[in-house]
């Protein structure tokens, strides 16, 4: 790889459909919520494409597509219209597709990706609205052998944002931080669910390599059919091998359309790659031009949160360390929720932010973990989490109290000050109530008061362990230590 590498550079662009959360479909007032649904029951004279119909622009689906194209820093067109898109392909009621050709709704942006360190601008082409089409099921006749094809029409008509960035990664690792982002990015903004896994995500690679140096680019392909990041990475990474060791044997790359078998780890050829004359692109005569004046983008830009890589550089101001802040901003949920625990701890901003991220990053990662949860069904509230941690802050509980603590908070559903108080967790902090513990650790465990004395130090820290375990956890540690060292100073 090294080898291809220094003779060949990759140019990678890739093509993302997105299915956006809204209530009906693009052009009717089916439902778009067609998961889990019986075949053809979220279906009407428009999606069917039955004779005579007239389809009607969805509002919400241009808001969410303007809410896009501004979060990705592109230009919003004052005037744009739909167009037609034909080709015979099966899963098409209509034998064409509404689209959007020369005049998109968003154009000319850009995203920022970091890949070992380094940052790029990847440029955003277009940003542009159309609909989805129908859901192909292919069986085989149990009798026969023979293969069919059942058509599903529920998901024809769901409004379907296509982001297409122009051609400026140069490796797998780019393409697949590229996605990762834009996921992010759009999950933030509340515009979709963007899982692959679900379909309502899809990626298309268009890959070439040219000579290192040179600024022509060479015949794409495009990939089709990964439904993982880990897919998108590994497709790229396979066709720009394949593609050197064509131009190394002096074979010819032609433009193609090729899909990526997983189980294989290969791509393979389906068909040969259409140009955009070869879809007879015509102005949609049933739909009116687009027409959105300054007073609307900015009312869009209005309801744009704060974006990730905004929220992860004030995360970063607050004194979090690097990966602090990038973990607590990959998931939307997840910083509101850390940020809610931070707001009720009510102390100096610095020090609310450490405390929150601890416990954020910590416990409660470990629990959602466990439980195969997102932060969004937590059962901990972010004031009832903020009240334990400040237990634990103020020195009324130690820290491995706080852990059972909070254990114990969420399957109860009880407060932690009831909890500490009815079960008697209060931290022991007075010498007079531990030294008793103390020598009788010490009594207990002759060999390594013996290895203290020799100077090993981790003999010490087993000893505190002890006092600790003794106490279930609610010894002061540092007044332990300071005992242990007189007691065991005194003993020599």
């Amino acid at each position: 790889m090294t080898a291809i590498a220094t003779k060949y550079e990759t140019v990678i662009g890739l093509e993302v459909h997105c299915q956006l959360i809204t209530k009906s479909k693009m052009f009717c007032g089916c439902s778009a919520d067609y998961s889990g649904a019986e075949p053809n029951t979220h279906v009407c004279p428009v999606c069917l494409g039955m004779p005579g119909v007239l389809p009607v622009i969805n509002e919400q689906a241009i808001e969410f597509i303007v809410m896009t194209g501004l979060a990705l820093n592109c230009e919003i067109s004052a005037f744009s219209k739909f167009d037609r898109k034909n080709y015979p392909y099966p899963d098409l009621m209509k034998g064409y597709q509404i689209s959007q050709y020369d005049l998109p709704v968003c154009h000319d942006g850009w995203l920022k990706v970091e890949v070992d360190g380094v940052r790029k601008r990847v440029g955003m082409e277009r940003v542009h609205m159309e609909e989805d089409t129908a859901r192909l099921l292919h069986r085989t006749d149990p009798l026969s052998g023979e293969g069919y094809s059942l058509v599903d029409v529920n998901r024809s008509g769901t409004p379907l944002m296509e982001i297409v960035s122009k051609p400026d990664m140069r490796s797998p690792a780019e393409a697949r931080e590229y996605l990762v982002r834009l996921r992010q990015i759009l999950r933030y903004i509340g515009v979709s669910e963007a899982n692959m896994e679900e379909g309502n995500f899809r990626c298309d690679a268009n890959v070439s390599i040219r000579p290192v140096g040179s600024d022509r680019l060479g015949t794409k392909v495009e990939v089709k059919n990964m439904n993982s990041f880990r897919a998108v990475h590994d497709a790229i990474a396979f066709e720009e091998i394949r593609q050197a060791r064509m131009l190394d044997a002096g074979e010819r790359i032609i433009q193609e359309t090729r899909g990526w078998v997983d189980e294989r780890g290969e791509t393979v050829s389906q068909r040969t790659k259409e140009e955009a004359n070869d879809y007879r692109y015509f102005p949609e005569p049933d739909l009116p031009p687009l027409r959105l004046s300054r007073e609307y983008v900015d009312a869009m830009r209005a309801k744009l949160p704060e974006l990730p890589a905004a929220k992860r550089e004030r995360f970063l101001t607050l004194g979090l360390s690097e990966h602090e802040a990038t973990a607590l901003t990959e998931d939307r949920a997840r910083a509101q929720y850390f940020e809610g625990v931070m707001g009720a701890l009510g102390l100096d901003p610095g020090r609310s932010a450490k405390v929150a991220a601890n416990w954020v990053l910590g416990e409660v990662a470990r629990w959602l973990n466990a439980a195969g949860s997102e932060i969004d069904t937590f059962p901990l509230e972010e004031e009832r989490l903020a009240g334990l941690a400040l237990l634990v802050e103020e020195g009324k509980i130690t820290p491995s109290v706080g852990k059972d603590v909070f254990e114990k908070m969420i399957t109860s559903g009880r407060a932690a000050a009831a909890i500490v108080e009815t079960e008697g967790l209060a931290q022991i902090s007075g010498e007079a109530d531990l030294v008793d513990a103390v020598r009788r650790i010490i009594q207990a465990n002759e060999k390594a008061v013996a290895d203290y004395h020799a100077g090993k130090e981790a003999s010490l820290k087993f000893l505190v362990g002890q006092v600790m375990r003794e106490t279930r956890g609610r010894a002061n540690a540092q007044v332990v230590q300071g005992l242990l060292e007189r007691e065991l100073g005194e003993n020599v």
